[in-house]
């Protein structure tokens, strides 16, 4: 079961837990809550005396939004943010008013299309309550100063003097990372010291609600103030300054620069977090040293153009999480490779874009504060990867590695009421295995599946594959089925195999050949199995 911590003093080389998590941000918070629901014993540390106040990373993309529909947190995401405002460019006496972010399109299959503009104190505590929860409590103000690996176990002394032990340990530690840098693994980039921006969360009395504020100003002196969800009426503010003008952030400089570069009559106040930016862009070497891991910051730093490192940071630990639990119940550790892998990619692309974004916004080019499907996420694939191989079998619009798209369930086939979208069987810290036709449901019903590590849950969605009602025809055209299909979803949503079935007479073959020792399903899921690659033991 999850532990809670302790503060007893350990031996060098004792293993406290499975699995220790440095950085209590919503990255580390994330991987936690992962690990805890599935029963992973987890410690969180987190060198910070309390949990972080600042409205920093404010948007939450649609596929996070899915990561956190996962978790059970999506409708608590959604009740303590909002709906981004329209844009105000304001020149002069004349606002130009527009939409930043474009809302996914149906096709797309998803029930959040929109951004969700949540402050980074609201997201950290939504996830920082539920690992409450489940019994694991974050250890603040507990500085890790040296971390050491060997064959079995990990080592983390901390500054007070306590040193604990586990099988894993996370860097979700931020761009400065201990674990990192305790791996020996380079941070590659840049930071302009040159471009600073200071962020401010206050209440800025003369000024609405209803829109993202925008004042450019001439040698890139602009100022913005975006208005947060809640009734204390708080925006967060950015003040663009040179490099020679003076970063001072108490109250009167703060309220003196407002007033010269946005209006007046604009009186600033009550301020409760503010901070210096410095743009930086920086990618980790490896993502993996041994049993040390990076995620979040630790491995990835972005411009904060496009609401892309929090998001990116979340899907890392949604990515890691079930790995970490099928390498502990008996899987071969090559399985972790699978995370860098897959994730360092993206994060090399989010990078590029999110660096674009920042160059039209720091010229104030409207292209450069339009936002659109790119920042979503949603059209992230892992196809071609360790886990998805390119010669794997296809429907007609998804392949092995995609994200597994929402859709309605039919009504003969929900389930007695609790499930009425694929989503509400997917949600869980499980694999799903779906069944289209009576073929695969027969290959479904005799699937065979280790005990030890992550659970399968079966659902024969339909037991024929040609569309009877408007609602079968647009769960299958969703999925491109087209014949008897096995479908299997990865716990972290995406697709992990597919098994095309003729018929039931070829139903057990069709099984044993996708989900035996050696089919593709039993490599990617299997902890108990013998494996091509190694990715599971024998």
């Amino acid at each position: 079961m999850p532990e809670s911590n302790d503060t007893d003093k350990r031996a060098a080389g004792t293993r406290d837990t499975a699995v220790i998590v440095i950085g209590a941000g919503p990255v580390g918070l994330a991987l936690a809550l992962d690990l805890a629901r599935r029963g992973v014993p987890v410690r969180v540390v987190e060198r910070d005396e309390k949990r972080f106040q600042g409205s920093r990373a404010k948007g939450i993309q649609p596929r996070t939004l899915e990561v956190l529909d996962d978790l059970g947190l999506a409708d608590a995401a959604r009740a303590a943010g909002g709906a981004y405002p329209p844009m105000g460019l304001h020149v002069g006496p004349f606002t130009k008013a527009w939409q930043m972010h474009a809302t996914a399109p149906d096709t797309i299959g998803t029930p959040y299309p929109d951004v969700l503009l949540l402050p980074q104190y609201a997201t950290t505590a939504l996830l920082h309550d539920a690992v409450e929860r489940l019994g694991v409590r974050v250890d603040f103000g507990a500085r890790a100063v040296e971390i050491t690996q060997d064959e079995g176990a990990c080592t983390v002394r901390l500054e007070d003097g306590r040193v604990l032990g586990s099988r894993y340990v996370v860097g979700a530690d931020g761009g400065s990372s201990t674990v990192r840098k305790a791996a020996g693994i380079a941070f590659e980039g840049t930071t302009d010291e040159t471009d600073r921006m200071i962020l401010v969360d206050a209440t800025v009395d003369g000024l609405s609600h209803d829109r993202w504020h925008v004042w450019p100003r001439l040698r890139g002196r602009g100022i913005a103030a975006c208005p947060l969800p809640g009734e204390d009426g708080r925006f967060q503010i950015m003040i663009k300054i040179r490099p020679e003008d003076p970063a001072d952030l108490s109250g009167t400089a703060l309220a003196g620069l407002v007033r010269r570069r946005a209006g007046t009559s604009l009186t600033l106040r009550d301020i409760t977090w503010s901070s210096v930016f410095r743009p930086n862009v920086r990618l980790a070497a490896r993502y993996r040293d041994g049993r040390l891991l990076l995620c979040g910051d630790a491995a990835h730093v972005h411009t904060p153009a496009g609401a892309q490192g929090l998001n990116t940071g979340v899907q890392d630990a949604h990515n890691l999480g079930w790995k970490l639990q099928q390498v502990l119940a008996g899987a071969d550790d090559v399985l972790l490779d699978s995370y860098e892998l897959e994730r360092r990619p993206v994060a090399a692309q989010v990078l590029g874009r999110s660096t674009e974004l920042y160059e039209g916004l720091r010229r104030t080019r409207p292209a450069g504060l339009t936002r659109g499907p790119d920042e979503h996420q949603l059209g992230i694939s892992y196809f071609g990867g360790p886990l998805a191989p390119a010669d794997a079998p296809r429907t007609a619009n998804l392949r092995c590695g995609d994200r597994a798209p929402d859709a309605a369930l039919p009504e003969a086939t929900k389930r007695n009421g609790s499930a009425s979208r694929l989503f509400d069987l997917y949600r869980g810290p499980h694999f799903t295995a779906l069944a289209f036709g009576a073929g695969a449901a027969t290959a479904l019903d005799r699937l065979p599946w280790p005990a030890g590590g992550v659970p399968l849950r079966r659902h024969t969605v339909l037991t024929h594959s040609t569309p009877r009602t408007p609602d079968e025809a647009a769960l299958l055209t969703a999925y491109g089925i087209t014949g008897d299909t096995v479908m299997l979803i990865r716990p972290d949503g995406y697709i992990g195999d597919i098994v095309l079935t003729a018929g039931v007479a070829e139903a057990d073959e069709a099984a044993e050949a996708a989900y035996g020792d050696n089919g593709p399903a039993g490599r990617a899921a299997s902890p108990g199995a013998p494996a091509i690659a190694r990715l599971t033991p024998a």
